[in-house]
């Protein structure tokens, strides 16, 4: 059975912005930007009533810098009805800014605008990479705080001389 009139329909009600945080609750940092999260599968299933998605095959959600590919991604949103929280598992490729990150598992929080890779995770920029059993990203600061860490960075050559 096609599903291109339901995907499309559905993922324009999931591909809407994050709402704005409230004006009593001080910011962290920026204020998340107000970029719609973009999402494309093989397959969705929609549970109205628990606000929740579940996307299979291909899974590519976007929203911003940052990419997430994987196999499968459960989607949770509000009522307007915006993305507030994403997982992905099955071997996850996440990308943002110039580092690419491998994990089996990512948890995407929009509220919070974090990124949590589980379960060895490797990240990579450029010729440099590092390795840890969890990584989280800040996506407004571009933070990173890894656990359990070994890599290899790339020296500049004539370095060593000094």
């Amino acid at each position: 059975m096609p599903f291109g009139p339901r995907l499309s329909l559905a993922l324009a009600l999931l591909a809407t912005t994050i709402a704005p945080r409230s004006l009593a609750e001080p910011p962290k940092a920026a204020p998340p930007p107000k970029e719609p999260v973009e999402l494309s599968a093989d397959q969705l299933d929609i549970d109205i009533a628990a606000k929740r998605a579940v996307l299979e095959g291909h899974v590519r959600l976007t929203k911003g810098a940052l990419v997430v590919r994987a196999p499968r991604v459960e989607v949770r949103y509000d009522e307007v009805p915006n993305v507030t929280w994403a997982k992905g598992a099955g071997g996850v490729v996440a990308e943002v800014k110039g580092v690419r990150a491998e994990a089996p598992e990512v948890e995407i929080d929009l509220a919070k605008q974090t990124l949590a890779l589980r379960g060895g995770v490797r990240l990579q920029r450029g010729a440099g990479w590092i390795s840890a059993e969890k990584a989280t990203i800040d996506l407004v600061s571009l933070k990173v705080s890894l656990s359990d860490v070994k890599g290899a960075l790339p020296v500049p050559e004539g370095a060593e001389k000094k």
